[in-house]
């Protein structure tokens, strides 16, 4: 997966890594031809006295090293952006897919683990890329140049390379191969720890309100110290790696010395040529610690990698259709032919055989106990997910063979739990059209009942508002949320228990105007109480995912006995009459 996301994500930049490559041979070249002069220096110049060689060939090292600082520069340069530019891709990519996901998928992740996908394991992976512009295109250069250029200087103490380079990379291989379970782990330790501070701080009304302060924190010192707990099994083992390679490398060097030594005494070798020597042996073994540090990233990178595949693969089950409609034969109607519904691994359906029309220009309410399908009715109108049996058509069409811009155009959603993006009370009206004008929004606001409190707050449209409209009361959160469905002016309105906040002159009121302001709309509303849907249409009860009774308030309450026994729980049959 990780070679995948690598192909697909880099091959745009394909320019910036050829430049990458070709500057980081650059570099690498003049790097091992650095030992070449200064040992000439050494042996030509100090050794014979030389003073106009020394300075020559020491103006030379000084050119080739400013042109070696450059060309480091430049690959740099170049491999950062492309690494910056992959992970944006990567992140956009992800982005997009977790949009495109239905209910079904964001549920199966889990918000805390999406999250943890598209930034911390994107940069894992976005490091490894940026690691690997800078370093490991250049080790194999230094490597494989520097077991060249040491062979050149001298072939008998080659022997020496023979045993270090592998001794450093099977000590080296041992560690990194017990850190990657350990890789694996941190992950889904972040994904704990997200997961814990996300539901506090969402929660944290709650908490505060049942004084469980003390058990939250236990929480979530339990997911903390699991996660620091692996990062320090992690970082012991790669705290190993220096010092393994350190001492490689220290008594590889002493080796070159040792033996090299017997070599200069007897005239076999020059004391420039073993200078040479070990400067060729040393970037060897830095070339094989450069390599290492990838080797650490490689790991970690790679679980990343398949935690982000897993996302990209994923399929929603709420797809495009090839052959999209986008016109309407019937503009505003819902229609509910056999539908059927069934959440992923339920034993039993949500919804059996529904059958129903929302027309235009009425009001189609929904009743029914805890749990027995209203909202799941809702999420299928405005296909939040798709029917396991049966069709839901909307305009006349079947949802999944409309064309989903023109299925969000219908449609304006008001949830049962009203959730504000943060920005200003006139940014949040806007979200369904960015172009309504100052007055449209004070008119839907006085729809909505919401025109006196904005009008009181500082700013008024450009009041500003909290994330998920944490600075304004219940009431007030869900008249703005009814008042940013209303600015959409779309031709159906479904209202999922979207009245349970208001009290109930407010609620009177609201559907007053509701019905003045938008009484050619077709509205489905989804309620628990009674008083809300007294004047409806149609009221459908629903029992356990069945359509039990329709018809109007006064119908049902003559004809419906689970209608009846709703209203009596509510108020008497005599004042509902």
């Amino acid at each position: 997966m990780l070679m995948k996301l690598l192909r697909r994500h880099l091959r745009p930049y394909w320019a910036l890594l050829l430049g990458v490559i070709v500057f980081q041979l650059a570099q690498s070249i003049a790097s091992l031809y650095l030992p070449t002069l200064n040992a000439d220096i050494i042996d030509d110049g100090v050794a014979k006295g030389d003073t106009g060689f020394i300075i020559s060939t020491g103006g030379v090292m000084l050119a080739i090293t400013l042109a070696q600082v450059a060309c480091a520069i430049a690959a740099v340069y170049f491999g950062a952006k492309a690494a910056m530019a992959f992970g944006r891709d990567l992140r956009v990519a992800v982005f997009r897919k977790v949009a495109d996901f239905s209910e079904q998928e964001v549920s199966r992740f889990g918000a805390p683990s999406l999250i943890t996908r598209s930034t911390n394991d994107v940069q894992q992976v976005q490091m490894l890329v940026l690691m690997s512009c800078t370093i490991l295109v250049s080790a194999p250069i230094l490597a494989i140049g520097g077991v060249y250029m040491a062979l050149r200087e001298d072939l008998a103490l080659s022997w020496i390379m023979v045993v270090a380079v592998p001794v450093l990379l099977v000590s080296v291989g041992l560690i990194i191969s017990r850190m990657v379970p350990l890789f694996q782990s941190m992950q889904k330790r972040i994904d704990s720890v997200n997961r814990v501070l996300r539901e506090q701080l969402t929660g944290i009304r709650v908490i505060r309100a049942f004084v469980r302060e003390g058990v939250e924190s236990e929480r979530f010192d339990e997911a903390n110290d699991a996660l620091t707990d692996t990062a320090l099994k992690a970082g012991r083992l790669f705290a190993l790696v220096f010092p393994v390679v350190m001492l490689v490398l220290n008594v590889s060097s002493i080796a070159v010395l040792w033996f090299g030594a017997y070599r200069v005494e007897d005239g076999s070798m020059q004391i420039g040529s073993l200078t040479a020597f070990l400067s060729y042996l040393i970037q060897i073994l830095m070339a094989v610690m450069m390599a290492t540090m990838i080797a650490f990233l490689l790991p970690r990178a790679a679980v990343s990698a398949g935690r982000i595949g897993e996302v990209l693969e994923t399929a929603s089950s709420v797809v495009d259709p090839e052959q999209p409609v986008f016109a309407l034969t019937a503009p505003g109607r819902v229609e509910f032919r056999g539908v059927d519904f069934a959440y992923p691994g339920a034993e039993e359906p949500v919804l059996h055989d529904l059958n129903f029309v929302a027309e235009p220009g009425q009001v189609t309410a929904i009743i029914g106990a805890t749990g027995s399908g209203k909202t799941t009715i809702v999420n299928l109108v405005a296909r939040l997910f798709d029917t396991t049996g049966g069709s839901v058509l909307v305009g006349g069409v079947d949802v999944r063979e409309l064309d989903p811009e023109v299925l969000g155009a219908q449609l304006a959603l008001v949830p049962q739990k009203p959730y504000l993006f943060a920005g200003t009370v006139g940014s949040t009206l806007r979200y369904g059209d960015p172009d309504a004008s100052d007055a449209e929004l004070w008119s839907v606001l006085e729809t909505a009942q919401a025109q006196d409190f904005v009008a009181a707050m500082p700013g008024q449209l450009e009041a500003p508002v909290a994330q998920g409209g944490t600075n304004v009361s219940g009431g007030q959160r869900q008249r703005l949320s009814i008042a940013r469905a209303l600015a959409k002016r779309p031709p159906i309105y479904l209202f999922d228990d979207s009245f349970s906040a208001l009290d109930t002159a407010t609620d009177a009121r609201l559907r007053a105007a509701l019905s003045r302001t938008v009484s050619d709309a077709t509205m489905i509303v989804v309620a628990q109480r009674v008083a809300t849907i007294v004047g409806a249409d149609k009221i459908l009860v629903v029992e356990d995912g069945r359509i039990t009774a329709q018809g109007t308030h006064e119908e049902l309450l003559a004809s419906s006995e689970a209608y009846a026994e709703i209203v009596e729980s509510q108020l008497s049959v005599e004042e509902a009459a």
